[in-house]
């Protein structure tokens, strides 16, 4: 009743317009409406609980809106966005109405649809954080109510519509992968084809169903020879693996010919996942000058304008727990030139208060200093007395060619104190897999990025970073304006051309937002038709 209360209040100032009329020339105040109809009760009542609805019909009157005969359009336009919601990857029937459009209850039905699939749309189906505590992303969604109110008033609500959704270039790569995936789905009832390697001129049983699968999504070829292994089969392979993002080398060998059998499974997941994700990111400015790091890739670029201007490779935290690199987006504000490395507590406490207990001259590159930053000296401190929860000491290096962080780092303040940074060791960005840190992002061509960030300052960046650099005393350099830096998680991701590209889930996150979006009701039938 509190609800309905506050709803009707906010509602009768909403209706009481306009809010002031002129008697003789004077202002005077209109008192808000306080009389309501049995139908706009009603209405009140059946959403006052929602706070999106409440506001979307306070505003509006009171009046019903999508049961209106002349709302023909609207609700068609609806009912074509929701049955085609899996193109965006979201679960179709999460919308669908199937009542006739007259009464409140279907009024209801069609205004609850319409606010869960913008909210959706607008934000993603899921909140980030639920999936996985170490996405530290907030989906700012869509302001439901006055999207909403754009769709009703537009003079073609389909179009509204599509203009509501992610317009990056990205996302729409990822949609047409998504459908391309759904139409690579073989007939179960076809016969299974048996792993082995064919190449042109090989015959043998096993190319039957290998033909016969690839000719039933559409890959197409004549054979005067059905069991042979022909050019024309060779090059429907080819296109095949194209496709699924295999090297398209026209060879049938056991990767091919497993992912001819199994279907999409993985890939069209991993899509799904990058489609979910993208709709988190639906606030930010994906077209702005940014850093890009993105985290399974073992890869950071620079973007302008959507477009890859500089890239690098990139460590980044350890499988373990607790040393994975977190996910979040934040804006860099310095280039740090020459930093000290102020030990983080944790592993000041884990790694080095047990080799100090053992052995007091240990870690003898890392000073031991007190709250004030004050160097004390190994010989006074007795770390026996100490533990994990009491060590109230802090340890730090000083700028050095060996110096942890190596001679440069990027800060973007945060609670997690993660950042970027250089590193001396240089010979892990040769492996091909690059989890090694504790959670901070290495940077294979530190002094390259550091160039590329100050060129918007500096007619010369690359002689304003040497210069500082050549003082060997730890400099701030302030990026002026600060730069948008996401630290992302995309397994599934077009490159510069729009084909996608694949990468391991190492941390299992993607794993944990597909269950999360399972549970939400979405299956692999998403982007059919």
């Amino acid at each position: 009743m509190r609800a309905l209360f506050h709803f009707l209040c906010a509602a009768s100032l909403a209706l009481a317009v306009p809010a002031a009329a002129q008697i003789g020339g004077a202002s005077v105040a209109v008192a808000p409406r306080l009389s309501f109809s049995a139908e706009e009760m009603a209405l009140a009542e059946a959403v006052a609980s929602d706070p999106v609805l409440a506001e979307f019909y306070g505003t509006n009157g009171l009046r019903r809106i999508f049961t209106a005969s002349e709302k023909t359009a609207l609700r068609e336009a609806m009912a074509a966005a929701f049955a085609a919601a899996g193109d965006h990857g979201l679960p179709n029937g999460r919308y669908q109405i199937t009542a006739k459009p007259s009464g409140l209850a279907d009024e209801i039905a069609h205004a609850r649809s319409l606010s869960r699939y913008l909210g959706d749309l607008g934000g993603g189906l899921i909140d980030p954080g639920s999936a996985d505590a170490q996405i530290h992303r907030q989906a700012h969604r869509t302001k439901v109510a006055a999207a909403m109110h754009q769709v009703v008033a537009a003079e073609d609500p389909r179009d509204a519509l599509a203009d509501l959704a992610p317009q990056d270039p990205a996302y729409r790569d990822l949609q047409k992968a998504l459908k391309a995936q759904a139409q690579l789905v073989v007939s179960a009832d076809l016969p299974k084809a048996p792993e082995a390697v064919w190449r042109v001129g090989m015959s043998g049983p096993g190319v039957i169903p290998l033909r016969d699968r690839l000719r039933s999504i559409g890959y197409d070829s004549i054979a005067s020879e059905a069991a042979t292994y022909d050019q024309a089969l060779s090059e429907a392979v080819a296109r095949y693996q194209d496709a699924v993002g295999l090297r398209p080398d026209g060879v049938a060998g056991p990767n091919t010919i497993r992912r001819l059998n199994v279907g999409p499974g993985a890939q069209q997941r991993a899509i799904l996942v990058a489609l979910e994700r993208m709709r988190w990111l639906g606030d930010q400015d994906l077209s702005a000058r940014m850093v890009w790091v993105n985290i399974p890739e073992f890869t950071g670029r620079i973007k302008e304008g959507g477009h890859e201007v500089f890239r690098t490779r990139v460590v980044v935290g350890k499988t373990d727990h607790d040393m994975r690199t977190p996910e979040f987006s934040d804006l860099m504000e310095y280039v740090v030139v020459n930093p000290r490395w102020n030990v983080p507590r944790s592993i000041t406490v884990r790694e080095y208060l047990p080799r100090l207990q053992a052995n007091r001259h240990a870690v003898a590159h890392l000073d031991v200093v007190d709250g004030r930053g004050n160097i004390i000296p190994r010989d006074r401190i007795d770390f026996g007395r100490y533990t994990a929860a009491n060590f109230p000491y802090r340890m730090r290096q000083k700028p050095s060619d060996d110096n942890a962080l190596g001679l440069v780092k990027f800060i973007f303040p945060n609670q997690w104190n993660i950042y970027l940074h250089d590193t001396p060791t240089k010979h892990l960005f040769a492996n091909n897999r690059r989890a090694y840190s504790h959670g901070c992002v290495r940077v294979g061509d530190p002094f390259d990025l550091a160039t590329a960030l100050l060129s918007r300052q500096s007619d010369d960046p690359h002689g304003l970073f040497h210069r500082t650099l050549a003082t060997q005393n730890e400099r701030w350099l302030k990026l002026d304006p600060p730069v948008p830096v996401h630290l992302v998680y995309f397994t599934a991701f077009p490159d510069q051309t729009g084909r996608i590209r694949y990468f391991d889930d190492i941390y299992g996150r993607d794993a944990a937002v597909w269950e999360k979006l399972a549970q939400a009701g979405l299956d692999l039938n998403a982007g059919k038709d």
